[in-house]
This record gives C-alpha cells, structure tokens and sequence, in this order.
C-alpha cells in the first residue's frame, strides 16, 4: 500500500533551519505531484498549504506566508520530497504533512486539503521565540 513517511522535524529557535524529508512507497512517485501542509490543532486551525512541487520538479508554488523561506525539492530516484525552511518564525509551529495527488496541479484545487488522497503520519515542528 502507499506510504508517506515524514522525518526531520524538531524544536528550533526563532531564525533557525530545519530540513524535512517525505520517503514514499507503495506508488508510482514521478506520477504524483506533492506537497507539504501543515495544521497547529492546538490554535483550532484547519490543515494549511504550505507547497507544492509538480512531477518532474520543475515547477513549485508557495503560500505567501513562506515565500522565500521555504524551499519544495524533490528527488524522483529517491521517491522522496523534501522541505528545506530558513528564517523559521513561532507561527510556523505546527505538524507537518506530506501529500501526494495526481491531478490539480496548477490549479486551486493544489491548495485544498480534499485534494490529496494521499498522506504521512506528520512530523511536529515547534519554533520558540
């Protein structure tokens, strides 16, 4: 069956790096288009785009809020994406999703969460102030 499996996250100052990774399994990886979300339950927030990558990794898209701090990559050989975030802020804590999804891509339906019917268990990320 299809899995996502995210790893790196952690607690960082604000300012700091972290690097996230998504392996994936089970699935024809260059076929899916992938993104990153991430949800902070605690805020009574709903599940939020944070990027997207298309299927050979040529193109990307970023919700405003990370716009030059984060960078979407993947690796097609590796059946892996990744997330590299700099300049992190406290409001970017929140759990972190990987997700896949055929089609959508380049449209406003890469930005909803109904999209994806594919996703990993997360990976927690706390930044402190």
């Amino acid at each position: 069956q299809v899995q996502l499996v995210e790893s790196g996250g952690g607690l960082v100052q604000a300012g700091g790096s972290l690097s996230l990774s998504c392996a994936a399994s089970g699935l024809t990886f260059s076929s899916y288009y992938m993104a990153w979300f991430r949800q902070a339950p605690s805020l009574g927030k709903e599940r939020e785009f944070v990027a997207a990558i298309s299927w050979g990794g040529h193109s990307q898209s970023y919700v405003d809020s990370v716009k030059g701090r984060f960078t979407i990559s993947r690796d097609n050989a590796k059946n892996s994406v990744y997330l590299q975030m700099n300049s992190l802020k406290p409001e970017d804590t929140a759990v972190y999703y990987c997700a896949a999804a055929v089609r959508g891509y380049g449209t406003s339906q890469e930005q909803s969460y109904t999209t994806y019917p594919y996703w990993g268990q997360g990976t927690q990320v706390t930044v402190s102030s």
